[in-house]
C-alpha cells in the first residue's frame, strides 16, 4: 500500500512539473512573439521610409525587411528591448518624402534627417513619438505647415526645422512643451507672429529670421495671431 501511495505521489508530482514546464514555455513563447511582432512593426515602418526615399549612395543598403528587427541596420540604434530609439540619417544625400508609418516608432528619441533633399510635408503622425528628444529636419525642402500634433511631444528638447519651405503659422500649441530648449524655424515662409510664452520666452529672435511674412513677437491682445497669413 505504501508503494502504491508513493507511486501515486510521484505521478502527481510529475504531472505538476509537466504543467509548470508547459506554462513556462507558453509564457516565454508569448514574450518572444511580442518582441518579434513589435520589432517587425518598427522594421515595417522604417522600410516604408526606405521605399519612399531615393538613396544614390546606398546608405540604406543594410535595411533588410526579412530580419526579425531593424536593430542590426546601419544608422539605427535600439534599446535593450530591441526598440528603435535613434534614426541617424543626417547629411546622407537622400531625397523623397517622409511617411506616416514613422509614427509607429513609439520609443524613438532622436530623429535626425537634416541636410538632405526631403520634400513633401511633415506627417501629423510624428506627434506619436512619446519619448522624442530631438527632431532635426533642417536643411531640406520640406513644405506645408508645421503640424500642431507636434505639441504632443512632451519630452522634446530640440526642434530644428530651419532652411525648408514651411508655410503657415507657428502652432501656438507648441508653447505647452515645457522641455523645449531650442527652436529654429528660420529661413522658411512662415507667417503670423512669434510666440512669446512658455519655452518661446527664451528662444532668440534670430531663430525666426528670414521668414519674410513673419511679424515680430506677438503682443498679446494687440497683434492678431494670423497677421500676414492671407
Amino acid at each position: 500500500m505504501m508503494a502504491a501511495a508513493a507511486a501515486a505521489a510521484a505521478v502527481q508530482w510529475l504531472s505538476v512539473c509537466i504543467t509548470f514546464s508547459i506554462s513556462l514555455i507558453i509564457i516565454i513563447g508569448s514574450s518572444s512573439l511580442v518582441a518579434v511582432v513589435s520589432g517587425n512593426s518598427e522594421g515595417d515602418a522604417l522600410y516604408a521610409l526606405r521605399r519612399s526615399l531615393s538613396d544614390p549612395d546606398n546608405v540604406l543598403q543594410s535595411w533588410d525587411p526579412t530580419l526579425v528587427n531593424p536593430c542590426t541596420w546601419f544608422h539605427i540604434t535600439c534599446n535593450q528591448d530591441n526598440r528603435v530609439t535613434r534614426l541617424d540619417l543626417g547629411n546622407s544625400n537622400l531625397s523623397g518624402h517622409l511617411v506616416p508609418e514613422l509614427g509607429k516608432l513609439e520609443h524613438l528619441q532622436y530623429l535626425e534627417l537634416y541636410k538632405n533633399n526631403i520634400q513633401g510635408t511633415i506627417p501629423v503622425e510624428l506627434g506619436n513619438f512619446k519619448s522624442l528628444i530631438s527632431l532635426d529636419l533642417y536643411n531640406n525642402n520640406i513644405s506645408g505647415k508645421i503640424p500642431p500634433s507636434l505639441a504632443k511631444l512632451k519630452s522634446l528638447v530640440f526642434l530644428r526645422l530651419n532652411d525648408n519651405r514651411l508655410t503657415g503659422q507657428i502652432p501656438r500649441e507648441l508653447v505647452g512643451i515645457s522641455s523645449l530648449k531650442v527652436v529654429d524655424v528660420s529661413s522658411n515662409d512662415l507667417c503670423g507672429t512669434i510666440p512669446t510664452s512658455g519655452p518661446f520666452e527664451h528662444i532668440p529672435l534670430n531663430n525666426f529670421e528670414n521668414n519674410p511674412r513673419l511679424e515680430g513677437p506677438e503682443l498679446l491682445g494687440l497683434a492678431s495671431y494670423d497677421t500676414n497669413c492671407s
